[in-house]
């Protein structure tokens, strides 16, 4: 094998590692993190990354949310409420992010993620605390929160928990943590949906994708028994800092 196959395969599978850890802490797939790297480290086009992102993507989520469903009242049943929207939604949006010009889908995927950015670093700050009522909705609409989660994994392949977790909080009920492992299993089947899409169309570079999966996988439980020990503020704020830092690494490439 030549060695710089090696080193390739051993890096990515380090990199997948640390991934795995923040992923479970942080209750995401990963992607918010990995994609800035494929582009501006693996010098991948927008597209090919995201494809190669789902792949590490899919194995986190489905393993966060065994280990989240451990500790909180998750239900299938709510999951699969949720996972109705998000699956026909994410299978749709890839078509459609198949098809825009790179340039074009890499500054959106940037503009979104600093609009994520923002706007959980204002959930953290203290004004926002008792900005919004927190309402009981019924379980019935999960679905329709499920959709707008789907799309951006599908589309974006980013910001489907991050986007999701404040309705499952607002307006369900949800602890944070609980939000985390749910929209880990609604976002399973949506991105599983999502890769198909990229790779039957050639975007996932496996070379790179299988030893970062592999990687996450061995340290994703580690990053869930940590974000049990940490206070939902300062989850909160973790997660909006890591959000600000990939998203400002998109936007200076």
């Amino acid at each position: 094998m030549d060695s710089s196959l090696i080193q390739l395969v051993l890096i990515s599978f380090l990199i997948g590692s640390a991934l795995g850890y923040v992923s479970g802490m942080l209750g995401i797939g990963g992607g918010l993190i990995v994609i800035p790297i494929l582009v501006l480290g693996y010098g991948m086009e927008q597209q090919l990354a995201q494809g190669t992102a789902l792949v590490l993507m899919a194995p986190n989520m489905v393993i966060g949310f065994l280990r989240y469903r451990q500790r909180n009242p998750i239900t299938f049943g709510m999951a699969a409420l949720l996972s109705i929207g998000s699956v026909t939604a994410s299978y749709f949006a890839a078509l459609v992010a198949a098809q825009v010009p790179t340039s074009l889908l890499r500054t959106l995927v940037s503009l979104f993620m600093l609009g994520l950015a923002a706007h959980m670093t204002w959930r953290t700050l203290p004004h926002a605390a008792g900005a919004h009522k927190k309402w009981q909705c019924s379980v019935w609409l999960l679905p329709l929160v499920g959709c707008i989660g789907g799309f951006c994994a599908g589309f974006f392949t980013i910001g489907g928990g991050v986007v999701t977790v404040p309705f499952l909080i607002a307006f369900f009920g949800f602890t944070q943590t609980a939000a985390q492992g749910l929209v880990l299993a609604m976002l399973a089947p949506s991105t599983l949906v999502a890769l198909a899409t990229y790779a039957h169309l050639g975007f996932v570079n496996w070379t790179v994708a299988i030893p970062l999966a592999i990687g996450s996988i061995l340290t994703i439980s580690h990053g869930v028994h940590l974000a049990h020990k940490l206070p939902e503020k300062q989850l909160r704020r973790v997660f909006a800092g890591m959000l600000f830092i990939s998203a400002t690494a998109m936007l200076i490439r």
